[in-house]
């Protein structure tokens, strides 16, 4: 199952990657708008009379009639009215047709200036109407034609009825004569009626042709379309957003799904099976350095409760990384100069890469040696190690810089994966979690990073190691577990 809550803190922690592609949508959807500008273009509409015309219409007649304007005939007709030499098909692509109601048709023409545009929309619009009229015509007739035609042979066979009735006599005494008389005299009539009928439709249908062509018209005169070129780099800039938007949020929750990082602090403990001592979140910067001020006292309030844990274990305690080197090394520091109260204190430095020196730099802190150097140091001198947990890593350095150490991980830089992995190789070699350090979580996250089933802890080797008591073991644990101190930060890793 999908946890929503976890995609949507992954999603919005990976706002710098949509808000990216929002923006560079937003500037892409401006440039298209100023470096390509809309080609010149006019417009038409033409009222459509049809004979067939329905209150209950669908649109059919107008989207037939939509489609005979795409014909090569129309374009034909519309080219030998300007004079032109280009192929219709060419021709059909700079043009298309709407219906816009059931007898309203727009066409919409583009060219090379806005002359030439209007030009092509009046010479389609006329050539539409002189085909749709034409067509409208040859149907009237071919329709009074074929009225009149059955007319004709209705004609034909009257004159046989009026023949054949001359050729007979009346004969009263004889009943099957009279009956044959009068049948014929009944066929007569029908015969009449029928050609009076055939001689009223096929005018009608004749009537009804003026009316098609008259309504059939040119409503609006083409003219040129007027583009506002604020106006549609507005209308590119919000559609190109729109899509920068949808496709980084796409690519967000598509990542955060497929890279399977942990961004809960309830996940984060539960994966790597030790609870959240302390978070450091990242601190926007205000004005008049307000920002820097509160991010140096929740530094202060972090490094003060790490103190009391390295004070309160027996051990050596060590600090280790998991995507947060430079953030490590300023921990360290503030630490070791924490600690500096109660006696010297030299940081052992197990990094990769010179991120602690660097800070130390910076800051001017504590006494800072390399790992094969620490075993010089005198007894009384508080040893406070630096290293790193990173695909890479020399596990079997990691016991040198302390027995006890205390994970500071970064929210959503490591897979679950990688977390058992550390996990595991701590384990196995019996270098015992105090707990975790947060960085960078989410401030939405409402969830509980505290562990509070101790023996799952300690199945995954996180526990305290095992004295003898009363002939059975008992797991001693120093420091019960703290629940999460929530504690801001304003500096910003290096991606």
């Amino acid at each position: 199952m999908l946890d929503l809550h976890a995609l949507v803190v992954a999603v919005r922690r990976r706002r710098r990657l949509w808000c990216s592609l929002a923006l560079l949508g937003l500037l892409a959807g401006a440039a298209v708008a100023v470096l390509l500008p809309p080609s010149p273009a006019a417009v038409a509409k033409v009222l459509v009379a049809h004979r067939d015309d329905q209150p209950n219409d669908t649109g059919t007649l107008i989207r037939t009639d939509v489609e005979l304007l795409g014909t090569t005939r129309i374009a034909s007709q519309a080219l030998r009215a300007l004079g032109s030499s280009e192929e219709p098909e060419d021709f059909m692509q700079d043009y298309r047709g709407t219906g816009l109601t059931n007898n309203l048709l727009r066409i919409d023409v583009t060219g090379d200036s806005d002359a030439e545009a209007a030009a092509r929309a009046g010479a389609l619009a006329d050539a539409f109407v002189a085909d749709h009229v034409r067509r409208m015509r040859q149907s009237a007739e071919a329709e009074a034609d074929a009225l009149l035609d059955q007319r004709d042979r209705m004609r034909d066979e009257l004159a046989e009825v009026n023949e054949a009735i001359g050729d007979r006599s009346p004969e009263a005494e004889d009943p099957k004569a009279s009956a044959s008389i009068e049948s014929l005299f009944a066929r007569r009539a029908e015969l009449d009626s029928r050609i009076a009928e055939f001689d009223q439709r096929s005018a009608e249908a004749r009537t009804g042709t003026p009316a098609v062509v008259a309504g059939t018209q040119i409503v609006d005169a083409p003219h040129a379309v007027r583009h506002s070129p604020v106006r549609s780099a507005a209308t590119d800039a919000v559609t190109g957003l729109a899509l920068g938007l949808v496709l980084g949020l796409a690519l967000a929750a598509v990542g955060s799904v497929v890279a399977d990082r942990p961004v809960l602090r309830r996940d984060v403990a539960a994966h790597l099976g030790a609870s959240v001592l302390a978070e450091l979140r990242r601190v926007p910067r205000g004005p008049g350095g307000r920002g820097r001020r509160r991010t140096r006292a929740a530094r202060d309030r972090l490094a003060a409760t790490l103190a009391r844990t390295v004070r309160g274990s027996a051990e050596p305690v060590s600090l280790l990384e998991l995507g947060c080197a430079r953030g490590t090394s300023l921990i360290a520091l503030d630490v070791a100069g924490a600690l500096a109260a109660d006696g010297p204190v030299v940081v052992v430095d197990g990094l990769p890469g010179p991120a602690l020196a660097r800070a130390r730099a910076r800051s001017g802190g504590p006494t800072v040696v390399g790992a094969e150097r620490a075993a010089a140091e005198p007894a009384g001198v508080r040893l406070l190690g630096v290293g790193s947990v990173a695909p890479g890593t020399a596990w079997t350095d990691l016991p040198h810089l302390g027995s006890r150490t205390v994970l500071v991980v970064r929210a959503g830089r490591a897979g679950t994966a990688w977390l058992h992995t550390v996990a595991r190789h701590l384990a196995d070699l019996r270098v015992t979690v105090l707990g975790v350090v947060l960085l960078d979580p989410d401030p939405r996250d409402r969830t509980d990073g505290v562990l509070w089933d101790g023996p799952h802890a300690a199945a995954h080797g996180h526990g305290e190691r095992p004295d003898r008591h009363n002939g059975t073991a008992r797991t001693r644990v120093e420091r019960p577990p703290l629940p999460a101190a929530r504690v801001a930060d304003g500096e910003q890793e290096a991606r």
